[in-house]
């Protein structure tokens, strides 16, 4: 490698630096982070929506988003904590409903700490919404089913620590990538150079304004001349004057 190549790296590296240095040590939190966190996995149990004599496909569409809104009101899962063992508090933040606008299709995610129980959780809510929606089925004209039960996942869903490795570095790179911004702002902050005073002896646009103008003085024996010639041609004019008088 060449002088100037070497002095070229250098000069870069001592300007990028924080996001040398901030870049791996993101990577290694990230790293660190999928170590100490807690491994969540995900069961996924599917209900149903049928329509009975008198209902449409487009109704229980509509009673499916219904019903998946309302998937963590105590109603619905009290028969799932008792089947479960879980306290409906602690029940609700880990029971998740998705919905598709276009069929009658009740996704149930259930979230635990082993795989067993996250399957537990959502067969058991899905077990309680179809028997909270059977019980109104004179009113609606629609009845639930089960139409797939949850089984136990083969992984957990998070942490991912090739996700957790690039957010990681991602968070460094944003962090380095500011800091240098931060030093050369610093770099190039400095008081702004003084503007010099004008000088006496310059000259501004032609026959313009900054031009200096030297007056020559008039010599003693001329003004008195001037002074005489003046003089007498006051006298003359006064003298004029009376005889135009007379």
């Amino acid at each position: 490698m060449s002088d100037s190549s070497r002095t070229a790296a250098g000069s870069l590296l001592r300007r990028c630096w924080p996001i040398v240095a901030a870049v791996p040590l993101g990577a290694v939190c990230g790293g660190a982070y999928a170590l100490v966190a807690p491994v969540q996995y995900q069961a996924n149990a599917y209900v149903m929506v049928v329509p009975e004599a008198g209902a449409d496909s487009a109704t229980a569409v509509n009673f499916a988003q219904a019903y998946g809104r309302v998937i963590a009101q105590p109603e619905i899962l009290l028969n799932a904590a008792a089947g479960t063992g879980v306290p409906i508090a602690r029940l609700t933040p880990l029971v998740q409903a998705v919905t598709s606008p276009d069929a009658p299709m009740i996704q149930i995610t259930g979230t635990a700490g082993t795989a067993a129980t996250a399957a537990q959780e959502a067969n058991a809510v899905a077990r309680s919404l179809v028997s909270f929606g059977d019980a109104g089925s004179a009113q609606t004209r629609v009845k639930l089913m089960t139409f797939a039960s949850a089984a136990q996942p083969d992984a957990p869903s998070s942490p991912s620590r090739s996700l957790d490795l690039a957010v990681g570095a991602a968070a460094g790179l944003l962090v380095g990538g500011l800091g240098v911004m931060a030093s050369q702002a610093r770099a190039g902050g400095g008081a702004p150079a003084a503007v010099p005073p004008p000088r006496s002896d310059d000259r501004g646009s032609e026959g313009g304004i900054g031009e200096d103008v030297q007056v020559e003085p008039v010599p003693a024996a001329e003004a008195a001349v001037t002074a005489e010639e003046t003089a007498g041609t006051a006298r003359r004019a006064r003298h004029g004057a009376a005889q135009g008088r007379r």
